[in-house]
């Protein structure tokens, strides 16, 4: 079969699942269903022809997981196992007219170079055994693909490629991009020759995400789940009813999507019922939802807009309460408000301990002061479904501006007990912060990020600052400037970010404090003349040591900031308020 021809009048059926089939068939097997190639080649073979005899027109080799990371290495195995899945496929498709595609899932872990090499042993593989139609699925992202698609067509030019990206409900990959803009990307290369979206949401979900996007003049593939799973007996069971995946698929084609098929809990009988309704015409549009209606944007943040004045801002850091007593932090909020402060910012659980959220607290402070509030969220205690609840949650209540950072790791002696979660690191959770802006938020966010200007490594930190740009961060918080080194990197910064910064001033309180600082906080440098400075001064003279260095470093990083981060140490706002009044005295 000619794929390009037969498209041109026709839906490209695919089969369904072959995973949750073979284990659902083979039950007492202490192997893969892709190691079956080589241990159980008949009962592979015998799901191949049942999708077949259901109408399936294409066939995906049984090889997702074949790649060297799910091999341990172990890469002769992997080109073997490859092969027999090549032959078992053949051997199903002969004598029909139908076309067999190679099957590569995901390969995400590692740098991107080592992937690369990963995608390009698997390619290689069906390359030599005389592949021509390439099938990468299930994808969070386009690592690799680009470069992918490329070296077959550089291989074999008139290869056929498709792209299918596992999209959530709400139309994002569990890394939190956009499925629609990971389509746009691919489709835009110029190298692959249909996309589509696979796996994880039902098909109701994927008809409605479809219906949302304008996928004229693209070969649109959707492999959807049959519905969704729940676990009976401690197996994940898949109990959608054939015919509902039937008629919604069907509406798919009458909508322009030109291949279809079945992902995780689709049997024979899906595809057959899919058949069937191919061939009776497909669907009337009549009962499809109307597109929804992108929302006008309101931007009516107070912060930004100082920022873009050209005003100097003040953003003051306060430690949410270690338990439910919340009378003092409101008291120094409320003294802060009064001072003249721009924004209180709000920690997400230092160092891994447990702390009010910050976010609860952001929207008690707005709606109870005021005042513009920045909270921190953190990448380490959420999901990407938790994480997105959190956003529109912040959103609907007017915060603003949000601090990206990935967060300190549980302390190691807590781990067996307490499981970090990590979806994201900064710069993803920002990418996904900005597509959130761009597709569903009526108002959207200014997103904040970290800079550690004491990073022993700057160059290195200047160039993960330059990718969180790109990401869609806008502004910049640093750490402390407690060196002259710092005031430095500073200065190289201001030159080379096209970002607003903020620059850190942590006010020392006491020469244990600095002597703490120094030896026990992760990324903040004190400069040894500092701490000599404390030796033998008493409270008073220690707060006004800790005021008069303050503005010292607040003078001589001005030219290179558009306003100062000032963190308050044991919530004493009054030394933080007169360090924000001698600056403006003195600075301006």
């Amino acid at each position: 079969m000619d794929i390009r021809e037969y498209l041109k009048d026709n839906i490209l059926l695919f089969d369904g699942a072959m995973g949750t089939l073979w284990m659902q068939q083979n039950r007492d097997a202490d192997h893969s269903c892709e190691m079956a190639n080589l241990l159980r080649p008949e009962s592979v073979l015998s799901i191949h022809e049942a999708y077949l005899d259901a109408g399936a027109k294409a066939l995906k080799t049984n090889t997702f997981s074949l790649n060297p990371s799910a091999m341990n290495g172990d890469r002769q195995l992997m080109k073997s196992c490859i092969e027999a899945g090549w032959k078992l496929a053949n051997e199903a498709a002969k004598d029909r007219e139908i076309v067999v595609f190679a099957d590569i899932g995901p390969i995400s872990k590692g740098p991107q170079e080592d992937v690369w090499q990963q995608y390009k042993a698997v390619i290689d593989v069906f390359a030599d055994l005389g592949a021509k139609n390439y099938l990468f699925e299930t994808n969070s992202s386009a690592q690799c693909l680009e470069r992918a698609a490329g070296y077959i067509k550089q291989r074999i030019p008139d290869a056929f490629v498709m792209t299918s990206f596992a999209v959530l409900p709400d139309g994002y990959t569990r890394e939190g991009v956009g499925g629609s803009e990971l389509i746009e990307q691919m489709a835009d290369c110029g190298k692959v020759d249909a996309v589509g979206f696979n796996c994880v949401a039902g098909a109701y979900h994927m008809k409605k995400l479809v219906s949302q996007m304008n996928i004229g003049g693209l070969i649109f593939s959707t492999m959807p789940n049959a519905g969704y799973p729940t676990v009976v007996g401690n197996r994940t069971v898949y109990n959608g009813d054939p015919g509902y995946f039937a008629m919604q698929m069907a509406e798919l084609g009458a909508m322009g999507v030109k291949i279809l098929g079945g992902c995780c809990g689709t049997t024979p009988e899906h595809i057959a019922r899919l058949s069937e309704a191919i061939a009776r015409g497909g669907a009337e549009m009549s009962d499809l939802e109307e597109t929804a209606i992108a929302p006008v944007k309101k931007d009516r943040n107070r912060l930004w807009k100082k920022l873009e004045e050209g005003k100097r801002v003040f953003a003051v850091e306060i430690d949410p309460p270690k338990t439910a007593e919340l009378g003092k932090f409101m008291s120094a909020a409320w003294q802060l408000k009064a001072a003249g402060v721009d924004s209180i910012t709000l920690a997400d659980c230092p160092i891994g301990r447990t702390r009010m959220d910050s976010s609860l607290l952001a929207c008690k402070i707005k709606r109870e002061l005021d005042i513009d509030p920045l909270p921190h969220m953190t990448c380490r205690d959420r999901n990407l479904n938790a994480t997105k609840a959190l956003l529109l949650g912040l959103s609907v209540e007017g915060v603003d501006n949000v601090l990206i950072v990935t967060g300190d790791p549980i302390p190691t002696a807590e781990r067996d007990e307490v499981k970090s979660v990590f979806n994201f690191n900064s710069r993803k959770l920002a990418a996904f912060i900005t597509s959130l802006n761009n597709a569903e938020l009526e108002r959207p966010f200014r997103i904040f990020g970290a800079l550690n200007i004491n990073a022993a490594n700057f160059n290195a930190e200047l160039s993960r600052a330059k990718q969180k740009i790109q990401s869609g961060i806008s502004a910049f918080l640093t750490q402390p400037v407690l060196t002259k080194q710092a005031v430095e990197n500073l200065r190289v910064a201001h030159r080379e970010l096209d970002a607003k910064i903020l620059g850190g001033i942590m006010p020392i309180i006491s020469y244990r404090n600095a002597c703490f600082i120094q030896s026990e906080v992760t990324g903040i440098n004190v400069a040894e003349e500092i701490i000599e400075l404390y030796k033998d001064l008493d409270r008073e003279k220690s707060e006004e040591m800790a005021v008069k260095i303050s503005l010292e470093a607040a003078k001589q990083i001005a030219p290179y900031v558009d306003g100062y981060y000032l963190m308050t140490p044991f919530m004493r706002t009054d030394i933080i308020i007169k360090i924000k009044a001698e600056i403006e005295k003195e600075v301006g």
